[in-house]
């Protein structure tokens, strides 16, 4: 019987092919704190490229919460918003915590992989650290947050 899900490996070359026409691109810095974008001492909005862009990229698709907004596809943001109160016992929500982030950030072609990941909670909040590293292997230590509000 045929496999019903069938799982191709790229062979090197392809696999090169493939990380050379995903492109890095541009971004608009923002300070996700203050909920501004950071402006250039000449006062235009500040921008970044290649590896900051797609690290704003995973910043903002964290911090948006899935199926909110209508500018945004099905695919794009986190379902974080009920994990805290839902009484599931902090293994669970680690678990969860883990999935939610890999499969938000692993949606970019440009994310190779999302691990490594470390939890601290503090009374209802739990603070994560996770490992992700891009095609280019380059590798970058992420921090985010899930709190009941």
């Amino acid at each position: 019987m045929a496999n019903l899900f069938p799982v191709s490996e790229l062979s090197e070359e392809q696999n090169e092919v493939v990380n050379d026409n995903v492109s890095f691109g541009s971004s608009w810095r923002f300070d996700f704190e203050a909920g501004e974008f950071l402006l250039t001492p000449t006062g235009k909005v500040a921008g970044c490229e290649g590896t900051e862009a797609w690290l704003e990229w995973c910043k903002k698709a964290l911090q948006t919460e899935r199926y909110r907004h209508l500018v945004y596809s099905r695919n794009y943001g986190q379902e974080f918003n009920e994990l805290i109160r839902s009484g599931l016992p902090r293994s669970a929500i680690e678990m969860e915590i883990q999935r939610i982030t890999t499969e938000t950030l692993m949606t970019d072609p440009r994310t190779a992989s999302v691990d490594s990941f470390s939890y601290e909670w503090i009374e209802d909040s739990c603070f994560f650290t996770c490992t992700i590293t891009n095609i280019h292997e380059e590798t970058m230590d992420f921090q985010g947050s899930v709190v009941n509000f």
